[in-house]
């Protein structure tokens, strides 16, 4: 055998630089990527202020400056060395990491690929000095220079010295996205930090440092109407808290490209998590729509790891199904406070618009001539005899639901104290009567949420007024959700009866999906299902919840496995009996075109505000809408 080939089978150890520019491979991927980095390292290093500069979205230039507390001058070499790091000193430490970053990688991947320059005063040093690099793994000797305490690094010409790396690189316009959303993701993470990026000498986000409540960050990073459509809400369940703003069903989004989930205030993308965050929102989302949400869940670092992806976004929860449980429980109660809120719709949930803009009167006035054959003509002065006929009209019509406010000179709705009895809504029928007594006294006036019935239209729509204004609902939708809530609730209450299978139904099954089985048998017996295992490979299905007696049991079992193989974690057989009690539900419901008492009406709306998650249908559709007076004042342009 030729010596040469000998001599390319030998093991070597490789050169430094070399090293560093594979590291460079799996950690810097785009000018974003350094950003997160050294933005990382900022806030370990205690800053409160980072101030962000780039050129040409960072390939050019990439600076960053923070007034954290600085290196010292005999380490700022060692900043640049693989491992080393201030941030870890022992095997307890790697267990229980508390920072951002921490494997001393970063910098000297960086390096590699660009020419750096560190510039650094130390808290107590009455002295800032100056390391750079031009990616040859050679650093100079420190020099003295100008600087306040913190750090301020400065990379140039990316990808300088690997020229094929950088024809993977995206347009200026592409590179600056992604700039700015690790900007935004690392200002959701960090209230208490001021944030400031300018692109080619232009400020294009300043974000000052606020509580980490305010809603005002928020604003400036998702949007205005964010805040307003979301709900914040702080829980706690021993050594685990939860807190952040869980967007209402009503304003989701057609991508999931508004979804934040920090751990410890690490951005991760977790699948455990992400099911936790879908189960949570189960019932109340529009088919293919996806909720907004900012949350925030801190824990003790001992018992997860993040130590098992190169940019630290995968994580590894070591009771994984007690983190599931505390999200979705948490998430799913909040969703069921919120759901009688007012104003927890919006018509236009896509725009962030609260109704949809009418129409003037000139655009409406042809719609309406060919709608019919009436045509407009001008108006007549009135008898004094008509007037007087017209407001006896309004009187009659009013009975019982106003009453008149000399004092204002306007009508409000009735006060109505006592309360509606024999109220029954079932799958079949809905049936109410009530007793109404009126009282004059506003001291025992109370609206409730969704207010009085005024009205119905189109045998369709229920409008009722409440304080904000004028309420519309979709009385077929609303009963559905209320039908469907207390099928679930009857068979939560009777708990899952099994019903056996009059032929036993076996399936094959993997290695990997016997293991499954075994480590969740529990849950399994939890939720009726009877499965033996047979053989190494082999399954048999003696008995299933009596309600999924005609399912394909074979599939929804496989399925199952399928999921816990790959998540750990399994709602197939609960949705399964979602989806047949919500059929139940919708075709049990009030339909449309039938024709309510403001009794009726009335006991439904009292019946939504009891129910959770009356909101929306089972579907994810809206039940109700609120337009607020000073909506309703616009349109028509009073006081303009």
């Amino acid at each position: 055998m030729p010596e040469s080939l000998h001599e390319s089978h030998r093991i070597q150890a490789l050169d430094p630089r070399l090293i560093n520019q594979i590291a460079a491979g799996e950690i810097i991927e785009r000018p974003a990527s350094m950003l997160k980095e050294l933005v990382e390292n900022a806030l370990d290093a205690g800053a409160t202020s980072i101030d962000i500069e780039v050129d040409n979205a960072g390939v050019k230039r990439l600076k960053i400056t923070d007034n954290g507390h600085g290196i010292l001058r005999q380490d700022l070499a060692m900043a640049l060395s693989r491992h080393a790091t201030s941030k870890i000193h022992d095997l307890d430490d790697l267990e229980q990491i508390a920072t951002l970053g921490f494997r001393g990688e970063a910098l000297p991947s960086i390096a590699s690929v660009t020419r750096m320059s560190i510039q650094s005063r130390e808290q107590d040093a009455d002295q800032a000095w100056l390391v750079s690099s031009d990616g040859n793994n050679i650093t100079t000797d420190p020099q003295p220079i100008a600087h306040p305490v913190g750090t301020t690094i400065e990379t140039r010409d990316l990808f300088y010295n690997t020229p094929a790396r950088r024809k993977f690189l995206r347009t200026d316009t592409t590179e600056f996205k992604h700039l700015d959303q690790v900007v935004r993701r690392m200002a959701l993470s960090r209230f208490d930090v001021a944030f400031k990026l300018s692109h080619n000498g232009r400020v294009v986000m300043h974000l000052p440092a606020v509580p980490a409540d305010d809603p005002r960050r928020l604003k400036m990073v998702c949007g205005d109407n964010v805040p307003e459509n979301s709900v914040y809400f702080d829980e706690q369940r021993e050594d685990m808290r939860l807190s952040g703003w869980a967007g209402l069903p009503s304003f989701s989004r057609s991508q999931a490209d508004m979804q934040y989930f920090f751990l410890n205030g690490r951005l991760i993308r977790d699948k455990t998590v992400v099911h936790a965050i879908r189960l949570g929102y189960q019932d109340v989302l529009f088919h293919g729509r996806h909720p907004v949400y900012v949350l925030y869940l801190e824990m003790d670092p001992a018992r997860v790891d993040v130590n098992v992806h190169p940019t630290k976004h995968e994580v590894r929860f070591r009771e994984s199904g007690q983190v599931h449980s505390f999200v979705f429980r948490t998430l799913q109660a909040v969703m069921s406070r919120s759901a009688g809120e007012v104003g927890s719709l919006q018509v236009d949930a896509e725009t962030g618009a609260a109704a949809p803009k009418p129409l003037s009167a000139n655009e409406l006035a042809p719609q309406i001539t060919q709608q019919n054959p009436l045509r407009y003509r001008e108006s007549e002065p009135l008898t004094p005899q008509q007037v007087r006929d017209q407001i006896t009209g309004y009187q009659t019509i009013s009975q019982g639901v106003f009453r008149a406010s000399p004092s204002q000179g306007m009508v409000e709705p009735a006060v109505i104290s006592s309360t509606l009895n024999a109220i029954t809504l079932n799958a079949t029928t809905l049936n109410a009567t009530t007793s109404v007594a009126e009282h004059a006294s506003d001291a025992e006036s109370e609206i409730p949420p969704l207010g009085y019935a005024l009205a119905q239209l189109k045998g369709v729509y229920i409008l009722a007024e409440n304080t904000q204004g004028l309420i519309l609902v979709d009385m077929h939708a609303a009963h559905e959700r209320i039908t469907y809530e207390r099928l679930k609730s009857a068979v939560e209450a009777a708990a899952v009866r099994q019903q056996p299978l009059l032929v036993p139904v076996t399936i094959q099954v993997s290695d990997s999906e016997i293991q499954a089985w075994q480590e969740q048998r529990e849950l399994f017996d939890q939720l009726g299902l009877e499965v033996e295992q047979l053989d190494t490979k082999v399954l048999v299905i003696r008995s299933v919840p009596d309600i999924l007696v005609n399912a394909d049991v074979s599939q929804l079992v496989r399925d199952v496995l399928s999921d816990l193989v790959a998540d750990e974690h399994s709602s197939r057989i609960t949705d399964t009996i979602h989806e047949i009690l919500s059929s139940m539900a919708c075709h049990g419901s009030v339909r449309a075109n039938r024709l309510l008492s403001i009794a009726e009406m009335n006991a439904l709306l009292r019946d939504m505000e009891a129910t959770e998650r009356s909101g929306q249908c089972n579907h994810g559709r809206p039940t109700w809408v609120q337009m607020s007076l000073s909506q309703l004042d616009g349109w028509f342009k009073r006081g303009q």
